[in-house]
């Protein structure tokens, strides 16, 4: 017997995908996935750092900001719904733009959205013990590092993942479910006690701040805090009936993260009694206008950022390590990442190497930054990468489905909604790598840029190496076997 054979779960390179390792197909339902997606976008630490910076662009009309950016994530969840209603697949936009575009694409696209994924990742790893020290100090006057604190929670997310994909998305769904109730219960109380100071002015469009000028500061900003909207497409064939629940999934969270972020956005600035100017120069605006009714509140709110990142990254990492996972299966990386899990069929291989780097990238160039800045910096680069991955799969929609399915091809969903989605995203993409930023932000579309082409030049040679490559891309879809 060879090798290969008697080492079960890895998938060389040079074998057909008929016997790739698979997942564990059915353990998890639509509601897991959708909770697990709302867990990834984990809306309380995106919305305690990016209140204040949208009020600081947009002023009084900030929930406005949320709807614009609502209605662009929903162009952007057109396309990727459309996409696994055909070809539902652990590769999501990999398989996705791979299928259309073919395996130099699709190998760049890999390592592109791969990097942009992790280093996006390095942001939460940071600020789950970063959190966790500030809560500590704030009530028990005890600075524990939060390094420490950070390994410690990475490996408590490796052994739930590694326990099973039904097992960590629920507890990513538990976080998730304390986050949001808290969110909730401070924003009804401050509406409740505020209830004198409540009117219709947030919705009023003159209120945003310098019109246009203010629409497009905390346009990005808002978009970005819907991040891991797209959680759900990686998990298709761990999930019951892909074709419908991924779609479904996708759109309930981008809905429900909508009417999240106004209730919170609003009953903040109703807080502050629609001073913008103490708004925006609050450190982190929410749990300000928590204290401001009740201690208890107040750390309930606390709590709520700490369960959110870990939610984020039980999520985040389940999913996006499965892009890695799918992507050594096929060929497009290394086979040793597609190892499995002999009992519970999960990729531990590719979630060691997808956190550990994380975690390098946050020892390394975050150890003696605050956790806090670290986060806003290394998340902006992650996104730069992981925006632009958004951007080609919406170019990539009516090419696939003229090609592969002109009998459904629809001029709406597959060419005027995917036109405006790259219109939507590239937007705010472009506001992250215009000239004249500050550093450090002025060098990251340069590392952008240098990660493209390195991805690219990598692809090139692969292809060249394995002629086969193109016949093995998004090969193994979700229902399938």
């Amino acid at each position: 017997m060879s090798t290969h054979e008697e080492t079960p779960g890895i998938l060389p390179a040079e074998r057909s995908t008929a016997v790739a390792p698979r997942l564990q197909r059915g353990a998890i339902s639509l509601v897991d996935i959708a909770t697990s997606t709302m867990a990834n976008i984990a809306p309380a630490m995106s919305f305690f750092f990016s209140s204040a910076l949208i009020a600081g662009a947009a002023g009084i009309g900030s929930p406005l900001i949320i709807i614009v950016a609502a209605i662009a994530i929903a162009l952007l969840g057109n396309t990727l719904a459309e996409f696994s209603r055909s070809i539902p697949s652990t590769g999501s936009f990999i398989t996705f733009i791979g299928k259309t575009f073919g395996p130099v694409l699709a190998v760049t696209t890999t390592i592109v959205m791969s990097l942009g994924y992790i280093i996006a990742m390095a942001s939460v790893i940071d600020i789950s013990g970063g959190w966790t020290q500030i809560i500590v100090q704030h009530y028990f006057s005890i600075n524990i590092p939060w390094q420490l604190l950070t390994l410690l929670f990475v490996a408590l997310v490796f052994f739930l993942m590694v326990r099973g994909v039904h097992i960590s998305t629920r507890w990513a769904g538990y976080f998730f479910l304390l986050e949001i109730a808290v969110l909730v219960l401070v924003s009804v109380s401050v509406l409740i006690v505020n209830g004198g100071q409540l009117s219709l002015q947030p919705f009023n469009p003159t209120q945003i701040s310098g019109g246009l000028t203010g629409l497009g500061l905390g346009f990005p900003i808002a978009v970005y805090m819907f991040v891991g909207w797209e959680n759900s497409a990686s998990l298709a064939e761990e999930t019951t009936e892909p074709r419908r629940n991924v779609p479904k999934a996708i759109f309930a969270s981008i809905l429900l993260m909508t009417l999240s972020y106004l209730l919170f956005m609003y009953s903040t600035v109703v807080a502050f009694h629609y001073n913008v100017s103490a708004l925006s120069s609050a450190a982190v605006p929410f749990i300000t206008a928590a204290q401001s009714i009740s201690g208890l509140l107040a750390l309930l709110a606390y709590i709520a950022g700490f369960t959110s990142t870990m939610s984020a990254m039980i999520a985040g990492s389940n999913s996006q390590a499965r892009l890695i996972f799918n992507a050594a299966r096929e060929g497009l990386l290394p086979a040793r990442l597609a190892v499995l899990h002999s009992r519970t069929r999960t990729p531990w291989a590719s979630f060691l190497v997808f956190v550990g780097i994380g975690l390098l990238i946050t020892y390394v160039f975050g150890w003696n930054v605050s956790p806090v800045t670290f986060f806003g910096d290394i998340a902006t680069l992650g996104t730069i990468l992981i925006a632009l991955t958004y951007l080609v799969s919406n170019i990539a929609l009516p090419f696939y489905y003229w090609k592969n399915h002109p009998d459904q091809f629809s001029v709406l969903k597959h060419l005027i909604l995917p036109i405006l989605g790259v219109v939507a995203i590239g937007f705010p993409l472009w506001g992250l790598i215009a000239p004249g930023q500050t550093a450090p932000f002025n060098y990251f579309p340069w590392i952008a840029l240098g990660i493209l082409v390195l991805s690219l030049v990598y692809a090139l040679i692969l292809n060249w190496r394995d002629p086969t490559l193109g016949d093995r891309v998004g090969s193994i879809i979700a229902d399938r076997e």
